[in-house]
């Protein structure tokens, strides 16, 4: 399996829009066109999003965005694989990825996501990769876990 990151233009941006997450976790995760119109609203925050391949394959989307809050960090703030692509490790092998190009930049020195309690799948995968639970509980989202990690 090979998975890398892929720039969205308008050579290919319409493919992503086949992408949907299970059923479960739709209420977790916007939809593409949703992750999309983020990074749009949040183009001054330097949103962007990473389209994922995984064998020639578009499976997934990922948007990050600069949150100059306290503490002043990157924020994953959608992260999407397909559901016929989900339990095969490309979303921790694409997070990986995302992480190695944020070290790059190294513009922070962590990366912040927030993750509804409920979802522990999602929980799973950002513990997984080095994340860990920050303890703020953010009176926005109550329902939600911040979880931080160093880069």
């Amino acid at each position: 399996m090979s998975v890398r990151l892929i720039e969205i233009g308008e050579d290919n941006w319409t493919s992503f829009l086949r992408l949907s997450a299970h059923e479960a976790q739709r209420a977790y995760v916007a939809d593409p066109v949703g992750i999309l119109a983020r990074a749009y609203v949040y183009r001054e925050q330097h949103a962007r999003v990473f389209g994922i391949e995984s064998d020639g394959t578009i499976v997934g989307m990922a948007m990050v965005r600069d949150l100059d809050e306290e503490p002043a960090c990157y924020e994953l703030q959608q992260f999407l694989v397909d559901a016929r692509y989900q339990n095969r490790g490309i979303g921790s092998e694409a997070l990986q990825k995302i992480l190695s190009i944020l070290q790059e930049e190294r513009r922070y020195d962590c990366v912040e996501v927030c993750v509804k309690a409920a979802d522990e799948q999602a929980q799973h995968v950002y513990e997984k990769n080095g994340f860990t639970d920050t303890g703020y509980l953010d009176p926005d989202c109550p329902d939600c876990i911040i979880l931080m990690r160093k880069l």
